[in-house]
């Protein structure tokens, strides 16, 4: 099985990043590991940490309508060349935790995403040197309340609340291109979306590529590449699950605000 890194707080409230090893215990490391973290000599047991999002990003930085038959359900072409937004770092939430239906919102799809972390500060690579600089790859849930993104014309509210960026439940270094992501919803056999990766419009290099040219990208940045078709809504007390072969899955629940 490939290593998988976490990032995890123990019972004392300190965060470390780490190596989870099959029996459940973390091995921490002394730096994230985009950074060069090394292992130390110690370790948690499983009922001595909380897993978190396997990253703390400066930015999520997350494209739009990245597979043809996503774009045709959303009743447009696939774009011409990546289209970019911003979801806030509050938007991050971990394996299990809930996701808050908002007051505002009477709509909240899923959009199970491949998201890829980023290993070095970068600006305008071309895509030949983008591959090097995906340190590692995970899930991501880019939740959306979809009647505000229609009211209101543009993504940013309907993105942006606090909890709709699922993100984890840990890295890998590698996966394969022909990796298959499928989201489930609570006891459901049959995916409600299923597509292979390679479907995308624009590789994750074009898109690591892409998104230098704009911004600065940071260690530990996290770009979500985009949903398959098959988007749907949520109502309270749904469990959301996505899963991408060679990765794991991330599952989710929602609740709704109080």
């Amino acid at each position: 099985m490939a290593q998988r890194y976490v990032r995890v707080k123990t019972l004392e409230n300190t965060i470390h990043y780490g190596l989870l090893q099959l029996n459940r215990t973390v091995t921490l490391l002394d730096a994230p590991p985009w950074l060069g973290g090394k292992e130390l000599e110690l370790e948690l047991e499983g009922d001595q940490y909380e897993l978190l999002a396997p990253c703390n990003p400066s930015k999520i930085v997350a494209v739009g309508k990245n597979y043809p038959l996503h774009a045709e359900e959303m009743g447009t072409p696939p774009p011409e060349e990546p289209l970019i937004f911003l979801k806030p770092p509050t938007t991050l939430n971990a394996h299990n935790k809930p996701i808050i239906y908002p007051k505002q919102s009477h709509r909240l799809d899923y959009e199970g995403e491949l998201a890829l972390v980023i290993s070095d500060r970068i600006f305008r690579i071309a895509p030949e040197e983008a591959r090097s600089k995906i340190w590692g790859y995970t899930i991501a849930n880019d939740i959306t309340a979809r009647d505000l993104q229609q009211k209101d014309e543009q993504w940013t509210r309907a993105k942006g609340f606090d909890t709709f960026c699922p993100l984890g439940p840990w890295i890998v270094r590698e996966i394969s291109v022909g990796a298959i992501l499928k989201t489930f919803v609570n006891d459901e056999t049959d995916p409600r979306q299923s597509a292979s990766i390679k479907e995308m419009v624009f590789s994750p290099e074009v898109l690591v590529s892409y998104i230098s040219q704009i911004m600065t990208l940071l260690p530990g940045d996290v770009i979500l590449t985009g949903t398959p078709s098959g988007i749907g809504a949520l109502q309270v007390s749904d469990r959301i699950r996505v899963e991408i072969e060679g990765i794991g899955h991330l599952e989710n629940y929602i609740i709704l605000e109080t």
